[in-house]
């Protein structure tokens, strides 16, 4: 069997303060027993004139071979087309996007640039597995320079239906390179739906059982939703003492505690969080100073100005109500923009008696299943889940699930999920759990495998 081949927009060589959940932390796990090869971004601009040579480096089993990007490359290929397009389209925001054919051009070039540094390494059976929105293009430029490899496709973001797509106006070549993949892997069969349907629509292409017919080949489309490691998550949040730590830091007392983790993002709903925090202390005045919100917001993009609006407005909102409500001694919200290691946050998930996960839209959300691994068997907390979360679709019996623009429905949900009986978030949890163990990381990693391994047509 050949060796498996990654390839990502960003490479994370391992350090042991992961961010919770999301790509980086999916992929490790992926290729840390199986071994293999990581390609990809090192995060690095390179300077006027270096020739941003390919650099190795083999850990835990993995070899990482990673490059710079030149400033262009950075401002077009990353900034430009990939999160000032795709991103707000795939997150159903296309009001927010700004596209540039200059900034496509980038996009266009990375992408053939990560081709051509991945073809030479390439041995016969190697399979190739490429991630996310940000490499849409990599396989239509792997075949050009004559790549047979199996290659597969998976998208960790939300795909939009057919009339959203076509807000980015090269929707149709897009999609076209999207074909030049052997397997296009989705989070939901709402996504898988939407990516066929488009194709059958606007491509020509003509379904059947597993995916669909090209006019010169056939594309397996599936639906793979990503897991994680459950018991390495239950471990680090069970670590003795670490719970009992957190909540002293912290300060909770006898107080509960309501988290939210995640990058500061506009598709994850924070303002209308927020908005729905205040309403529970509007409309449930009991709980007062009993109960305490931690939002955890980690910054991301800030030289994209959408982002940096985002900080202010919640800035604001913190300040609004942290003034209307708090009390000496008494915060109500408090909002942190900075990072933790994951050793930290799974403590701090399994100290909270509510994890609130409420996106506008995403493609999965990891923490959401994190949080449920993170949880006590004999006491745990409830989930409070955005129903434009694709972890809803697994989660749906036993989490909370909301809608996010219903302020009033998510403070009421959170105020069940505050006075939830001990029986009954103790059932929750139980069947929260099995289901996070039957779809964990590895059946992740091994059907997508199993099925990209397997020529079209079997």
């Amino acid at each position: 069997m050949g060796r498996l081949i990654v390839i990502s927009n960003r490479v994370a060589l391992p350090s042991g303060a992961r961010a919770p959940g999301g790509l980086a932390v999916g992929l490790y796990d992926a290729l840390r027993d199986s071994g293999g090869m990581w390609l990809g971004w090192n995060g690095e601009i390179a300077g006027p004139g270096a020739d941003g040579e390919l650099s190795t480096v083999t850990r835990d089993n993995i070899t990482y071979a990673t490059f710079p990007l030149a400033q262009r490359d950075y401002d077009c290929y990353y900034r430009g087309f990939s999160n000032a397009v795709l991103w707000p389209v795939f997150h159903y925001r296309p009001d927010l996007a700004r596209y540039r054919r200059a900034d496509h051009d980038g996009y266009l070039r990375v992408n053939r640039e990560f081709a051509q540094r991945l073809a030479p390494m390439l041995r016969p059976d190697d399979v190739v597995w490429v991630h996310d929105y940000h490499l849409l293009a990599l396989g239509r430029y792997c075949r050009e320079l004559g790549v047979r490899n199996r290659i597969g496709f998976f998208l960790h973001i939300p795909f939009p239906a057919a009339e959203v797509f076509r807000a980015i106006p090269p929707h149709q070549a897009l999609a076209q390179a999207m074909c030049a993949y052997d397997v296009v892997g989705f989070q939901t069969d709402t996504d898988a739906e939407a990516f066929s349907d488009y194709c059958e629509k606007h491509l020509q292409a003509g379904r059947e059982a597993g995916g669909l017919r090209m006019p010169e080949r056939r594309l397996r489309v599936g639906t793979y939703p990503i897991g994680i490691d459950v018991d390495d998550v239950a471990a680090m949040a069970g670590k003795k003492g670490s719970s009992q730590e957190v909540a002293l830091k912290l300060g909770l007392a006898d107080r509960k505690l309501i988290i939210s983790i995640d990058r500061l993002d506009y598709s994850k709903g924070l303002l209308e969080r927020f908005a729905a925090f205040e309403q529970l202390l509007e409309i449930e005045p009991g709980h007062g100073s009993h109960v305490s919100f931690v939002q955890l917001a980690q910054s991301s993009r800030s030289d994209v100005q959408g982002y940096r609006e985002i900080r202010r407005e919640l800035d604001r909102a913190a300040g609004r109500i942290n003034g209307k409500w708090g009390e000496l001694g008494w915060a109500p919200l408090r909002y942190i923009n900075r990072s933790y290691a994951r050793a930290t946050l799974m403590p701090l998930m399994r100290a909270s008696q509510v994890g609130l996960v409420t996106p506008l839209r995403d493609g999965m959300n990891l923490v959401a299943k994190e949080y449920v691994a993170a949880q006590p068997p004999d006491d745990p907390g409830v989930l409070v889940l955005s129903q434009f979360a694709g972890a809803a679709r697994e989660m749906r019996d036993a989490a909370l699930i909301v809608n996010p623009y219903d302020t009033e429905g998510m403070a009421l949900a959170l105020d069940r999920a505050l006075r939830m009986p001990l029986a009954e978030r103790v059932e929750r949890h139980r069947s929260l759990l099995q289901g996070l163990r039957t779809h964990d990381l590895a059946a992740w990693k091994n059907r997508f495998l199993a099925d990209l391994r397997v020529p079209a047509g079997r």
